[in-house]
């Protein structure tokens, strides 16, 4: 990696440590275009999506690295390219559709077309127009075509999901993961053909951290989400661990479902709910799967871009995606795999209705993080605390912790050269 650089602003991080987070840091615009520059645009791999969403050659899907919009698209020969979607001729984003099928990719405006490899095969009237026995116009003579493709990131498809970069000296995905975070990756992603099972989307008025945050942080679930307490997906009495990369940048929360119902951990929490019942049992209709090996639970949170899910059958990735430092655009892509039975298929259906936008767990997300970030707009002087279990960044064998966002923001503050 570059070495750190200085803040594009003057900042003041009131000590050394990480665990108390100034405000300024989800309020500022100067900070939030460098993250971009440091964490979106060099140095990092980002999600781009799932193989599985575009199966065939000419297929595409249109997403985002950071605020820049790209293009995932099949070549006739199987590979995946990325490619950014600005015409290299007038910068016009010539893709308009989200998913699709082409056999090439044009612009509407003066049509320079390329090759699905995001390779400049075409300009109306480059050698000029014929009129009256001379030529007219055309470009100049040292005009080359190779000097005009679009911007092609760094690719690596690996298991079924597509990672890009803008950055082409970035290393393999394998070592950006590292060898701690990398069996859980694996883990959900074991080479089985995934299948698509479907997208929810939302804007989220937030900064883009906080969404990691809330994934790294097993001290809210089993008190803001009544779903959890109450039916035993995630709570504090459960056998748990949460587990970081070497650099403290990516984490993995793993956790094993209980019977739920009232305990030690529920005395005094609004939020449990005794005599809450299901009017279609259904939704928890749980089965064991074989690739679980104990954790009915795996929230992977990879920098800075995704979360990988599973929350006992329902797996989805989470796409996060900048919109200023105040907002940010949040993606699930719900899937399956193909040896999937029909009625597994149902039930991963029925068990990401506790997801989403609407999702009986994650719409507490959403309105949480929007009352963060309007807290943090009336006091940008304060401070953050993040110290349950301590000052210290380390693995734990429980979740009564916020070590994670403490490594979090280590990383960050590295990085940012604060």
């Amino acid at each position: 990696m570059n070495a750190p650089e200085k803040a594009a602003l003057p900042m003041h991080w009131p000590d050394a440590g990480s665990s108390r987070v100034p405000y300024q840091v989800y309020t500022d615009p100067g900070l939030y275009r460098e993250e971009l520059k440091r964490f979106f645009y060099r140095d990092h791999w980002c999600y781009i999506g799932l193989e599985a969403e575009i199966p065939n050659p000419g297929d595409f899907k249109r997403t985002w690295v950071g605020e820049r919009q790209v293009i995932a698209v099949r070549d006739p020969d199987g590979g995946v390219n990325v490619v950014e979607n600005h015409c290299a001729h007038r910068g016009a984003q010539f893709c308009q559709a989200d998913h699709g099928t082409v056999k090439e990719l044009i612009c509407p405006y003066h049509q320079w077309s390329y090759d699905l490899k995001g390779n400049l095969q075409g300009v109306p009237f480059r050698r000029g127009v014929r009129s009256e026995g001379k030529v007219q116009g055309g470009m100049p003579a040292d005009f080359r075509v190779q000097d005009h493709n679009l911007t092609q990131l760094k690719v690596r498809t690996w298991n079924g999901v597509i990672w890009g970069s803008f950055d082409h000296d970035v290393p393999d995905v394998e070592e950006y993961l590292g060898p701690t975070i990398r069996p859980w990756y694996e883990r959900i992603f074991d080479g089985r053909k995934l299948t698509l099972l479907g997208y929810s989307r939302q804007r989220i008025p937030g900064n883009w951290k906080l969404m990691q945050e809330n994934i790294k942080d097993p001290y809210h679930p089993g008190l803001l989400h009544t779903w959890f307490v109450v039916f035993g997906l995630w709570r504090a009495d459960q056998k748990s661990a949460l587990v970081m990369d070497e650099k403290n940048r990516h984490a993995v929360m793993i956790s094993r479902k209980n019977d739920g119902g009232k305990s030690e951990v529920t005395q005094g929490v609004s939020s449990f709910k005794e005599n809450m019942k299901l009017n279609d049992a259904r939704v928890l209709d749980v089965v064991p799967e074989h690739w679980w090996n104990g954790p009915t639970v795996t929230m992977l949170t990879l920098f800075p871009s995704v979360i990988i899910q599973q929350q006992v059958n329902s797996v989805s990735t989470r796409h996060i995606i900048p919109r200023g430092n105040g907002s940010f655009d949040f993606w699930w892509t719900h899937f399956g795999y193909e040896d999937d039975t029909p009625e597994m298929t149902r039930r991963r259906l029925r068990q990401a209705n506790l997801f989403g936008p609407a999702g009986y767990v994650s719409a507490d997300d959403g309105e949480i993080i929007e009352m963060q970030q309007a807290g943090f707009s009336q006091h940008p002087e304060y401070q953050t605390v993040s110290e349950l279990g301590g000052r210290d960044i380390g693995n734990t064998d429980h979740n009564v912790s916020e070590t994670l966002i403490r490594g979090m923001y280590r990383y960050y503050r590295e990085t940012m050269g604060i």
